[in-house]
């Protein structure tokens, strides 16, 4: 929509917006269906209203049209100060449009549309005034969507119906019903005395809320409905007769305003008479009348919004509320031009009136007149909302008034296009074919043949170019300043659409600025109460944890840059700057092309002739020109754009050195360098090199039989146990490695140190070693003072070695000569430094006589005497020419636009088709993967900070849980010439991998026809990668692991058969994301039969899993041993200092964690899916606590109560839920058996501990009761009388001491409970 219409005040505003996953091409295809509709026909609309909502609704014969327009987003909330001034500024109407499948019901779909419409406008909003959802059908799942059942407020529409456009048509008239009777409601509540105090109460009054709406003057609601609901309002009781009417005030022939209001009220009850009250008597009702006059024209009966600003005039023109005599003044107007369309409809072109007065003079003198009221309106005495809503309305009038003309002069006159025009802008392409051809010779003939000038439009729409413009918004002030630049360029004013563009790019620029600094504050605040840790000490947000964190630069958004761009070099080039002087040249396989609008041919010829921008004449104001150029670049540094920079920077120098000054030269200068050094740094500069993918890579023959290791290539960088190895510094460099039969670019770079042109008759290669071919290059003029380099592209013919030893260059009528150009090493290049720096030490102290004296001879002396001469020979660039290589490309993969998204934890396949395009075929295959996560966990590794435990997970993550891998290695071993295959790569979600590389390498390895002595040692590979983008989505958390031992825990649902075996393995799983999945833990233990253990999560919740392990024990050898490191290093320091006790005991958590983990197994599957994964344990810490619940003790202990029968056998007490049943008084036996699991004999005492002691007989002493020595896999049993003195709950502990240790530590421990009771 174009909200600086003419007719825009006749518009009914319609918000079209996509409802549930619709396809963009599917909502783009409905919505312009729907956005035909630019006016309805009054007869369409459909009547049978009553009450108050009849009084805007035409009548059945009705020949106008009501005219909608189609905006693309709300007005912004802080002009919900115009709902009552400027109706049509507002969304009246809403239309959602969903697409309907089996898996989006309509029931989902309208609730979402009904959600949406509360997001965009908030609760107890006036607007919109209706609404309606449209569901289309999709056609792939046509007849199981459900479309037969009947919503209210979504409407379905099959894929089968033949004509959807009638219908649509017929949907949007039902639509327009509903508004023009909410606009009947709205009114209803003004025109009452209440309603109308409100309506004068402020310079831009709101609807009054129903509360406060006194209940004595209506028996029923007077609200005004909401957006969300329209409930049916029964008729109001208020009385319409408060209202003073003028005799002239008609509705219509023979109808008094009374009868106006009435007239529809007739066809339900009647109105009940109440007393009238004082309330709202002294106020006005001009703007009750300018309501109604916009409501009127809205509805499309321009007569009657005629009748009702006319009265409203009468009120005004006294004076008193001048901003609202101004817009009942563009009302008028635009009532005049919507009865001019009518009467004009059969016109096929544009009429110009050569008379005296023009037939639009009167709209414009209106139109005038209300620009000056609002110029001469008071201003709001303190700083409010009014004043920016104020100088919106004058400026809105200013490019209503200014509409007219422009839709006048670009049709070429008074007429139907110019009515066409004015209504529905977009509707006609007209004006931009009349203002296509910015010649001055066409623009003045229109402006002979219309009757209106530029100049007369330029000065009219220069009204809105005031102070005023910076109480607008932003976005509104965007909005004015854009349909200013849109005039005058139009009109072929290029100066002032450049003054005004300058304006537009500032105020885009304030725009960006806002945004950024408002994302940076929600983004601090988001990572101040999601991690509060990772700040410094002054509160500055670090990025990485621990020392030496090095900023990472946030993901910039490039989106537009060239739009703003665009906008300023359209600015400076109509200021007499050219800022595209120097061109962009990017550069893909060699091949170079230039952007900019240059020819690469051209420019090459502008260098070789010198500075022809000298020769050039000087257009515009130099100082203008500078200030202009410093806009630009401070411009393209806030985007930021470096490479913009650097071209801005560069072109200024180019064209503009002769008015620059060297302060300013060398600013530019120094700003271009910059620029160009952070795109080299950023990876942004383009450069020409060998593309990878063709670059040989030479391997060893031992890797074909070794087998391929992980820790090699995950971990190569870090199996230097040297921070600083010299001899990996000073090994050889890596080779130049050439094809055969493959071309080849050389780059030569000439200089020319004198000041004239040089000539070059021809200049090729000087090489030795096998066969090149090379064609050279001829006829060269190499400008005064300059580096000019050459490319030289060549063939080597065989394998072996060459060497290039420089160019032979020949000039003009001379012998060829060679340029030797070795390739410096460091000791010539240290060589060469010591020499000149002797050099300039020496200059002018010593005095040389006779020939002595002579330049050569001093140097001669000079050097000879302090520096040695060159021993070896100098080196030239040596290339190892190979033998001809395979090729591969990538055909096509399974991926969509080369990304993944996984949950953690979960396995994906990437199918990769790829293609030998060459005459070779390919016998070795090997992949080898990259991924986000490796670089830091290998830096971080490498830095040795880490503690033995976290260097383990570390590796152990790296090497067991690799996010990328190829599991299929014997799937593919040869590849024929013109053959495809597929590659299957397994990926897997891990959190932190946000992208990553599968890297192809491939030979031909067997050459059984090519006789080679001796056999090589080594072979060449080439390498081919693919980039692939992964998004892991963290949904699943594990947190506080226990252990218990069961004989603690009261389960009833947990079944072992000794608890005193067994222990509970605990954990807690949180679900973080917005969907439930089950979670499985399972457990295979040796000697135990497998277990499973399985709950759903529900999101936002956590549950707790159980599952019983059977406890164990490991061997002293095994938890003896240190913690192990994956990897080839040695020289492994631990950085803590552990006693030799905590250091065992950190061995012992360790290889406990281990088994643990290799016991129990967790797994993750969607509730409703089919997609699961693995959900790691490894997170998890084991504690000392948890370490006594799993081992198994040295020495076991079972504690028994007996008591004798009769006959004098023992027997057993009752044990029921956990302890013995037991009668007081009654003489019992306390059995206590001690057995040794340990390998070893053991000396052990026993501790018996009774609570409460003092009700408990018992006979002999109960501490340090010795047991004896205890063989392996030998029991002994201890037996104590003792007798319960009382009833109560009683426990009984037992404790062994094994003698000899230190301390007499306690070996093992056990308890039992006993209920004593009369009944026992």
């Amino acid at each position: 929509m174009n909200s600086h219409a003419f007719a825009a005040l006749a518009h009914i505003p319609i918000l079209v917006f996509p409802v549930g996953p619709i396809p963009r091409a599917a909502f783009e295809k409905y919505a312009a269906e729907i956005r035909t509709f630019d006016s309805i026909r009054l007869g369409d609309i459909p009547a049978g209203m009553k009450d108050e909502r009849a009084r805007f609704m035409p009548n059945p014969l009705s020949s106008g049209y009501l005219y909608l327009s189609y905006p693309s987003h709300p007005p912004p909330p802080r002009h919900m100060s115009l709902s009552l001034f400027r109706p049509s500024h507002f969304t009246l109407g809403i239309i959602g449009v969903a697409a309907c499948s089996s898996s989006y019901p309509l029931a989902s779909a309208l609730e979402q549309f009904e959600n949406t419409v509360l997001d965009i406008f908030p609760e107890g909003s006036t607007f919109p005034l209706a609404k309606v959802c449209l569901a289309f059908e999709d056609e792939e799942s046509a007849g199981s969507t459900g479309l037969g059942d009947t919503l209210p407020g979504i409407v379905s529409i099959p894929s089968v119906m033949g004509n959807k456009k009638l219908y649509i048509g017929t949907l949007l008239a039902d639509l327009c019903s509903h508004i023009l009777a909410e606009l009947g409601r709205v009114y209803h509540v003004l025109e009452s005395p209440i309603g109308n105090e409100y309506l004068n109460s402020a310079l831009f009054p709101t609807l009054p809320s129903p509360s406060e709406m006194p209940l004595s003057l209506s028996s029923g609601n007077l609200g005004y409905p909401s957006y969300s609901s329209q409930p049916e309002l029964e008729s109001s009781g208020l009385a319409t007769s408060g209202i003073q009417i003028k005799r002239s005030s008609t509705a219509g022939p023979g109808n008094s305003h009374t009868a106006s209001l009435i007239r529809q009220s007739t066809l339900g009850p009647p109105a009940v008479r109440k007393r009238i009250s004082a309330v709202g008597a002294v106020s006005s009702h001009g703007r009750l009348y300018k309501v109604l006059g916009d409501f009127f024209l809205l509805a499309g009966r321009t007569e009657d919004a005629s009748l009702w600003y006319a009265e409203a005039i009468v009120l005004f023109k006294t004076g008193q509320d001048p901003v609202w005599h101004g817009s009942v003044l563009e009302g008028m107007a635009t009532v005049f031009v919507l009865d001019a369309w009518s009467a004009g409809q059969g016109l096929q072109s544009s009429v110009s009136n050569n008379g005296i007065k023009e037939p639009w003079a009167d709209i414009y003198e209106q139109l005038s007149q209300a620009i000056a009221l609002y110029h001469k309106a008071p201003a709001p005495s303190e700083p409010s909302q009014d004043h920016s809503l104020l100088a919106l309305t004058y400026c809105t009038a200013v490019m209503r008034q200014t509409s007219l003309l422009f839709c006048t002069w670009s049709t070429k006159g008074w007429g139907a296009l110019a009515f066409a025009s004015m209504l529905q802008p977009a509707s006609t392409s007209y004006t931009q074919k009349t203002t296509s051809d910015n010649s001055w010779t066409n623009l003045e003939r229109i402006s002979i043949v219309s009757g209106v000038s530029r100049s007369q439009i330029a000065n009219t729409v220069s009204q809105a170019h005031g102070p005023w413009l910076l109480h607008l918004g932003p976005h509104e002030r965007l909005n004015i300043l854009q349909s200013m630049a849109t005039i005058y360029s139009s009109l072929g004013y290029k100066r002032k659409e450049a003054f005004i563009l300058r304006e537009v790019i500032s105020c885009i620029m304030d725009l960006i600025v806002c945004g950024r600094e408002e994302n940076d504050f929600s983004r601090k605040s988001d990572l101040g109460s999601a991690n509060t840790g990772n700040r410094s000490e002054n509160g500055d947000e670090v990025s990485a944890v621990g020392k030496g964190a090095v900023g990472v630069r946030q993901n910039e958004i490039l989106e537009g840059n060239q739009s703003i761009l665009k906008l300023l070099v359209r600015a400076c080039k109509v200021l007499g700057v050219d800022l595209e002087a120097v061109g962009v040249v990017t550069a893909t396989d060699g091949n170079s092309s230039e952007a900019g609008g240059r020819d690469s041919n051209g420019s090459a010829m502008d260098d070789l002739e010198g500075l022809p921008d000298a020769a050039r004449e000087s257009f515009g104001w130099p100082e203008l020109q500078v200030g202009v150029i410093r806009e630009a670049i401070a411009v393209a540094e806030a985007l930021p754009d470096p490479l913009a920079v650097a071209r801005i920077s560069l072109s200024a120098l180019r064209t503009m050195h002769s008015v620059l000054a060297s302060s300013d030269q060398y600013h530019l200068y120094q700003t271009a360098g910059r620029a160009l050094a952070a795109m080299r740094r950023r990876g942004d500069a383009p450069a020409v090199e060998l593309a990878l993918h063709r670059l040989p890579i030479e391997n060893p023959f031992s890797i074909l039989t070794a087998k391929s290791s992980a820790t090699n290539s995950l971990l190569s960088g870090i199996i230097d146990p040297f921070l600083y190895n010299p001899r990996k510094s000073s090994g050889p460099q890596s080779k130049n490695l050439i094809v055969q039969n493959e071309p080849i670019e050389l780059t030569i770079t000439l200089r020319n140190p004198y000041v004239f042109d040089l000539e070059i008759q021809s200049i090729s290669l000087s090489t030795t070693g096998v066969e090149f071919e090379s064609s050279p290059v001829s006829a060269l003029v190499i400008p005064p003072n300059t580096l000019y380099s050459i490319t030289i592209i060549g063939t080597a013919k065989t394998r072996g070695t060459l060497v290039f030893r420089g160019c032979i260059v020949q000039a003009p009528w001379g012998a060829p000569r060679e340029f030797l150009l070795p390739v410096p090493t460091d000791a010539d290049q240290n060589l060469f430094a010591r020499r000149q720096s002797a050099v300039r030490c020496e200059s002018g102290r010593t005095k040389y006589w006779g020939l002595d004296s002579l330049p050569w001879e001093k140097d001669r002396r000079r050097l000879s005497t302090l520096l040695p001469s060159l021993k070896n020979p100098p080196q030239f660039l040596h290339c190892v020419v190979v033998s001809e290589q395979p090729l591969l490309r990538i055909r096509w993969t399974s991926l969509t636009h080369g990304a993944v998204m996984l949950y953690n934890g979960e396995e994906s396949t990437i199918r990769l088709t790829l293609e030998n395009i060459s005459a070779l075929p390919i016998d070795f295959i090997r992949l080898s993967f990259e991924d986000s996560t490796i670089g830091p966990a290998q830096e971080a590794l490498s830095e040795g900070e880490l503690s033995v435990f976290e260097t383990y997970e570390t590796e152990y993550d790296l090497l067991h849980r690799k996010a990328f891998s190829w599991r299929n290695e014997k799937e593919i071993t040869n590849i024929l010439p013109n053959q495809k295959v597929v590659l299957s790569v397994t990926c897997v979600g891990k959190v932190g991998c946000a992208h990553g590389t599968v890297h192809i390498s491939y030979s031909q390895v067997n050459r059984d026809h090519e006789e080679q002595v001796p056999v090589p040692e080594v072979f060449y590979t080439r390498q081919l990668s693919y980039p692939v983008t992964v998004t892991v989505y963290h949904m699943l958390e594990c947190h506080d692991m226990r252990l218990m031992p069961m004989i603690d825990v009261d389960y009833d649902d947990i079944k072992v058969d000794d608890p005193k075996e067994w222990c509970l393995f605990a954990i807690d799983v949180r679900n973080t994301y917005g969907l439930p999945f089950e979670v499985t833990f399972g457990r295979e233990q040796a000697g135990t039969e497998i277990a499973a253990v399985s709950s759903t999560v529900p999101p936002g919740s956590m549950s707790r899993i159980m599952l019983p392990v059977k406890k164990f024990r490991l061997s002293d050898d095994q938890i003896s041993q240190p913690i192990p490191t994956l990897s080839d290093r040695q020289f492994v320091v631990g950085k803590s200092k552990l006693s030799i006790e905590e250091e065992q005991a950190q061995r012992e958590l360790f290889w406990y964690r281990e088994e643990l983990l290799q016991i129990v197994s967790a797994q993750w599957k969607e509730t409703n899916g089919d997609r699961h994964g693995d959900l790691s344990l490894r997170q998890q810490r084991l504690t000392l606590p948890m370490l006594k619940a799993l081992r198994t003790d040295v020495v076991q202990i079972d504690l028994m109560l007996m008591v004798d029968n009769p006959d004098g056998s023992p027997q057993e007490l009752d044990y029921s839920r956990g302890k013995y049943i037991a009668s007081p008084n009654e003489m019992l036996y306390l059995r206590v058996e001690v057995a040794n699991s340990s390998l070893l004999p053991l000396a052990m005492t026993l501790d018996l501990i009774f609570d409460p002691a003092e009700q408990v007989l018992s006979e002999g002493v109960l501490s340090s009761i010795a047991i004896g020595k205890v063989k392996p896999d030998e029991t002994k049993a201890v037996e104590v009388p003792l007798c319960f003195l009382c009833t109560g709950r009683f426990e009984i502990g037992a404790e062994v001491r094994i003698m000899g240790t230190s301390k007499g530590s306690r070996a093992s421990a056990s308890r039992i409970c006993i209920s004593v009771r009369e009944d026992g």
